[in-house]
């Protein structure tokens, strides 16, 4: 029996599941020449992951439904003539399966090439700014360039009327991570696909522009596009910046959510923002302000020290004062005037932690009942 999850479930990454595929099989198939078990559900190439075994993808996701496009992931199925895709085939008790077999390899390795083929030859992107992308590993892995199926390219135009996102479709290799993850994630159905053959590419609704479509700018389709398609408009910008590339997770500062994020910094200076899959909160999820909004913290204008006006100016001090300062007000303040002085609003920006403590220093502290939330409607 089927269930469709609601597009709201979908954007917890819960998609189409099989009631009595969710219990835990004790089943068991031999993956190049090993006994494992698996689940009811998994895919070959899902127990392949789980057992540490590298299975090439570019059309795989795991957030998304297998779609089995780019014949990557094959693998080789004893009593099957024809080696199949290990994402859209699911393990089956006493299946013998291989990876890494010398034709495998040599089909694999093909179609790499094959694909580097019709790729502009210069430096995407991607790689520039993140170190890499998924197309260029596995060129790497496979040890294979774009000489030998040299060929022309789509020599699709750049599109860069938004002012977040550069569309290179020239990069495009037809895995429509980008379609899917709009549909099957975001629910937004912002882009589709369009036209057959050579002609085939990503477009919005009536091929008009992204800022006019349903695009909420959550910035999911750059970052599972596994080549330099899509980008981040402001960290091309900042491509010019010299050094190595340094990866900071932290956490989003907008809200009181707490989304995970990763810091992309060079030389000092924030270049772009990443989401992280495994974030508990988000998942990998960011909002327009999460994924584009960072560029005040380059401002030469940004406090990076506390304030305290002296004689009329603000002067610069450090926290240990700064605080016994605040500390030694709050006092006088209550002292003065009594507890009913004292009134506390907290930052919507500030995490539930956050508030909490502010609302209990305000009543257990001060005395006060005063507080209240910047955000509450």
């Amino acid at each position: 029996m089927w269930f469709k999850i609601t597009s709201t479930a979908r954007r917890l990454r819960i998609r189409l599941i099989r009631v009595k595929e969710i219990q835990v099989s004790d089943s068991v198939m031999n993956l190049d020449g090993q006994e494992v078990s698996f689940e009811k559900g998994e895919t070959v190439l899902e127990v392949a992951r789980r057992q540490g075994t590298f299975v090439p993808t570019l059309c795989w996701d795991e957030r998304l439904d297998p779609y089995g496009s780019c014949r990557l992931c094959v693998v080789e199925v004893e009593g099957r003539r024809m080696p199949a895709s290990s994402c859209t085939l699911h393990a089956e008790k006493g299946m013998v399966v291989r990876t890494g077999s010398e034709k495998l390899r040599r089909m694999q390795s093909t179609l790499v090439e094959m694909v580097l083929s019709e790729n502009p030859d210069d430096e995407c992107p991607r790689c520039r700014d993140l170190g890499s992308c998924e197309l260029h590993d596995l060129a790497t892995e496979f040890k294979v360039g774009r000489n030998r199926f040299l060929g022309a390219t789509s020599n699709a135009s750049k599109d860069d009327s938004n002012p977040f996102l550069l569309r290179d479709y020239d990069r495009c290799i037809s895995c429509y991570r980008c379609v899917r993850i709009c549909d099957e994630v975001e629910a937004d159905h912002a882009i589709t696909m369009t036209g057959r053959g050579w002609n085939k590419g990503i477009a919005t609704a009536f091929d008009g522009l992204l800022m006019g479509s349903e695009c909420t700018l959550c910035g999911q389709c750059i970052y599972t596009c596994p080549t330099g398609a899509l980008a981040d408009k402001k960290m091309v910008h900042q491509g010019s910046i010299p050094g190595e590339v340094e990866v900071t997770r932290s956490v989003c500062p907008y809200c009181g959510t707490g989304c995970s994020i990763n810091l992309h910094s060079r030389d000092g200076k924030m270049i772009g923002v990443t989401p992280v899959l495994d974030g508990p909160v988000n998942e990998g999820a960011l909002c327009v302000k999460g994924q584009f909004g960072f560029d005040f913290v380059n401002s030469e204008d940004r406090l990076t020290m506390p304030l305290i006006r002296k004689e009329g100016e603000l002067t610069s001090v450090s926290w240990d004062e700064a605080l016994d300062y605040t500390s030694a007000r709050f006092k006088s303040i209550r002292a003065d005037h009594g507890p009913k002085a004292f009134y506390a609003i907290a930052s919507g920006r500030a995490p539930g932690e956050g508030a909490y403590m502010l609302q209990k220093f305000t009543r257990a502290v001060m005395n006060s009942n005063q507080v209240d939330n910047c955000s509450r409607g």
